[in-house]
């Protein structure tokens, strides 16, 4: 459940404002999940594709559901086709890790103040819009969303390195060493993702009882989705392009790095994922499926809230793809009440686990790099101007030092004919 925190609004906005297939969604994004833990074995997202989502919800009835399947579709074809050709190695070779790391910052970052948004603001879903301040009690308040923050910090702390400290202190009283360990081991096994997640379900149905009412048993239609050639043009041109650069640097590289980060010795090629993100959505898009990508984002929630294995995310996959098959688009009655806060919760320590991972940064030249490609990505709400900032700003430093250098050794021969 640790990267729910992005599927729910997305999924659910698109529904509510474009009339998407949720069940279709369920299904096919089940079966992703299902094989992408399986085929990796660590707990790979499958997340919606954020730009081509937020495209259309911010471009009314010129951008409806043709036209993002057909966004979807390219911009996958074109991930397939840098995968097969192994191009996509040479661009993972290319770009710095201060630039990726640059990238995660940003998106981690972003994907935090959006969660203090939901935790604080009335959203609606369906126009991307907040309204107004929650109030501190209620089902949507403020002290509900502490309260779930908190036991996510009691629970998963700040993350494994502090976990398994030991103070010379507790040696004195063995016995009381070993009581408290089991506390703390008891404590830690608790999947707090998703027992936040079955409270969030819990008060949307106390707080809108005839939603169970309105739930229809057995799955949504599925149908070939008819794309005009304007919805091709419009697909590629307002959604593709935009989504492409995200894809390209979070989808695959920033999880192949992060990946390898958090799992040592799992090391997977960027030309595996590439190619993954492609199949998934040259086969779902066709048929009204929500266009979806691997994210660093979602990874970090994963292992945050205790996920190690591709297990976690297969068990994910079954559960979408029994909710699709049984209850089908139907289930948009409970999402639409689940608590906002609460999902602002999971999201908002997903970012940061995502966001931690750039503390990596050793020397002052490499967090400049990082921090001007974060600063222009937030501002410029573009991933791929900041990418080109963190570039331009890395070569001119090499091309400094390198200049530098040259002059010095210049200096040196003239001084020792």
């Amino acid at each position: 459940m640790g990267d729910l925190g992005t599927y729910i609004p997305i999924v659910l906005a698109l529904t509510l404002a474009k009339d998407l297939n949720l069940g279709t969604t369920l299904i096919f994004t089940g079966v992703y999940n299902i094989f992408t833990g399986a085929i990796y074995g660590v707990p790979m997202p499958v997340q919606p594709m954020k730009s081509i989502a937020a495209v259309a919800i911010s471009n009314g009835s010129d951008f409806g559901i043709p036209e993002v399947m057909a966004a979807g579709i390219c911009t996958s074809g074109i991930l397939f086709l840098l995968g097969v050709t192994r191009l996509m190695e040479l661009v993972y070779k290319l770009i710095p890790l201060s630039v990726v790391r640059g990238i995660q910052l940003s998106q981690g970052l972003s994907f935090a103040m959006t969660a203090v948004k939901y935790i604080r603001n009335v959203q609606n879903f369906s126009k991307s819009k907040s309204s107004g301040e929650w109030h501190w009690l209620g089902l949507d308040g403020l002290v509900l969303a502490i309260v779930c923050a908190c036991f996510i910090i009691v629970v998963n702390g700040a993350g494994e390195e502090n976990e398994e400290r030991e103070t010379n202190d507790d040696l004195g009283d063995e016995e009381r060493h070993k009581k408290r360990s089991k506390l703390r081991k008891i404590i830690a096994s608790l999947p707090s993702a998703f027992i936040i997640f079955l409270l969030g379900v819990v008060l949307a149905i106390i707080r809108s009882p005839k939603v169970v009412k309105g739930i229809t048993f057995g799955p949504s239609s599925i149908g070939v989705v008819r794309m005009s050639k304007k919805a091709w043009e419009d697909g590629f041109i307002k959604g593709a392009i935009p989504q492409l650069p995200l894809s390209v640097l979070n989808s695959v590289i920033a999880v192949c790095k992060l990946s390898s980060d958090l799992f040592p010795g799992k090391d997977f090629s960027v030309t595996s994922v590439s190619v993954s993100v492609g199949l998934m959505n040259l086969v779902g898009c066709w048929f009204g499926a929500m266009p979806c990508c691997h994210g660093a984002g979602g990874l970090a929630g994963q292992y945050k809230f205790g996920g190690r294995s591709g297990g976690c995310v297969a068990l994910l996959g079954a559960a979408k793809l029994v909710l699709g098959l049984v209850v089908g688009s139907s289930l948009v009655m409970i999402l639409d009440q689940f608590p906002v806060g609460v999902l602002g919760v999971l999201l908002l320590f997903a970012g940061i686990e995502l966001a931690m991972a750039s503390r990596d940064m050793n020397s002052k030249e490499e967090s400049f790099v990082m921090l001007l490609c974060t600063t222009v990505s937030l501002v410029g709400s573009s991933a791929a101007l900041g990418f080109v900032c963190g570039m331009v700003a890395h070569l001119l430093l090499r091309l400094r030092n390198f200049r530098k250098g040259q002059s010095c050794y210049t200096i040196w021969m003239q001084g020792n004919p």
